[in-house]
């Protein structure tokens, strides 16, 4: 069975996915993608420019048509594409049109699968209305929950005779899974789009196929709390905010910490009153190994922590402190590399009058904070990360920088920030 590669251009800007697809051609792609954010940012004229840079090349639309099948097919073989993509939920006279269309223009119709309950038992209709190719398809939103398009592939391979594509978080690892799960072709987005050295990506990853024997990827999509601690220690606070849509991200909280500590953690939380350090210090006895203590003290400015409650957490290895109120002893918590963040610094410290309490939902730093809550502080600031959201936001933030990873590379290579973006296309009017 030959495998085909297909790199999806997910990106918005022609003169980047042109770039990307020059490169992964040499890297040994077969076909070309031109994705639905690229078509929707550019048009038709994305796929006329492929067409033209690539004339051997596969190109392939992802237009995602729901209705109007037959004219958006036309519109898109004519502007160059090989395949079309169709939605599987789709009514079949869509399809059919869609079908009809492609055979009287020269290209292939591709059903995407996405949203489809029942795929085997949708993919053998979908078979005899006519269509060249079925797509089992997990989205980017998906994927960042952890969805998995690997136990579908086969369940539809066993029941067509037509090729079956796979789409979503495959790389290097989980390329030859696919194939032997019955995918022949191998539709590969952001393992290559976001590598700052996509020939050697590709390369990777056909190879990997060719051989039949995964090669280990660093991307992450698992959901234990050590694999979402080591995803939050590979990213930035800025990272994480810009996955949040700046949610999260506490204000007027200054971080407190030697160059390049970081600090990861879930949230015990304390509610205090200014000076009163009696419930901040019971929670270093509650708090486990790897725990941060978030406290709120509405912006007091008399303090409730320093170095012998630091060093307390230091020998008990908790992750560290934040304070929406004062702290001391700033010179002995950096000598210990202890990571503190709070509002205000004070010599002067308070009572322990025991008012407050532990493990409630509090306010820091203008965020709402849980117990159990992730919490991630590096020297931009402290970000409040829900539980129940973790493993998105962790998948979400790798994204983001991966993204920026490969704009830094185009930077260096000689571009600038504004032209890589294009940022006037984007400016409003």
């Amino acid at each position: 069975m030959k495998v085909i590669t297909q790199v999806a251009l997910d990106l918005v800007d022609s003169h980047r996915a042109l770039q990307i697809a020059e490169e992964s051609v040499e890297g040994g792609i077969d076909w070309l993608e031109a994705g639905t954010p690229l078509i929707k940012a550019e048009g038709m004229d994305i796929i006329r420019q492929l067409r033209a840079k690539f004339p051997q090349q596969t190109i392939v639309a992802d237009l995602k048509t729901m209705d109007t099948g037959g004219l958006e097919v036309e519109i898109a073989t004519k502007s160059g594409a090989s395949v079309i993509t169709i939605m599987g939920v789709s009514e079949d006279s869509t399809i059919t049109e869609a079908v009809k269309s492609a055979r009287q223009y020269g290209s292939k119709i591709m059903i995407d699968m996405m949203q489809v309950k029942d795929k085997p038992a949708r993919a053998k209709e979908l078979e005899s209305l006519g269509i060249d190719y079925i797509c089992i398809h997990v989205s980017i939103d998906e994927q960042m929950v952890g969805g998995n398009p690997l136990a579908d592939v086969k369940a539809v391979s066993e029941v067509v005779d037509i090729p079956v594509a796979v789409a979503g978080g495959i790389n290097s690892e989980t390329a030859v899974l696919a194939v032997e799960n019955g995918a022949s072709i191998i539709i590969i987005g952001g393992a290559i789009t976001k590598a700052t050295d996509v020939v050697g990506a590709t390369r990777e990853i056909v190879q990997s196929i060719a051989d039949m024997k995964p090669i280990a990827s660093q991307q992450f999509k698992k959901y234990g709390l050590e694999e979402i601690r080591e995803a939050f220690s590979k990213v930035s606070t800025c990272n994480i905010a810009d996955a949040m849509h700046t949610r999260g991200s506490m204000t007027g909280i200054i971080p407190i910490i030697n160059h390049g500590k970081k600090m990861i953690g879930q949230a015990v939380t304390v509610r205090t009153m200014d000076g009163d350090w009696a419930k901040a210090v019971e929670a270093i006895d509650i708090a486990n190994e790897g725990d941060i203590i978030v406290c709120d003290v509405n912006g007091g400015e008399t303090a409730i922590w320093g170095e012998l409650a630091s060093e307390s957490c230091k020998q008990k290895g908790i992750a560290g402190i934040v304070i929406d109120g004062a702290i001391r002893d700033i010179d002995a918590i950096l000598d210990m590399d202890f990571p503190a963040f709070a509002r205000h610094r004070r010599s002067a410290a308070g009572e322990p009058k025991g008012f407050g309490e532990i493990n409630v939902q509090i306010k820091c730093g203008n965020q709402t904070v849980k117990p159990g809550d992730w919490i991630v502080g590096d020297e931009s600031g402290v970000v409040v990360i829900p539980q129940k959201e973790a493993v998105e936001i962790a998948n979400r933030s790798i994204d983001v920088m991966e993204r920026e990873g490969r704009i830094r590379e185009e930077i260096r290579r000689g571009s600038t920030l504004s032209q890589v973006i294009d940022v006037k296309k984007w400016e409003k009017q």
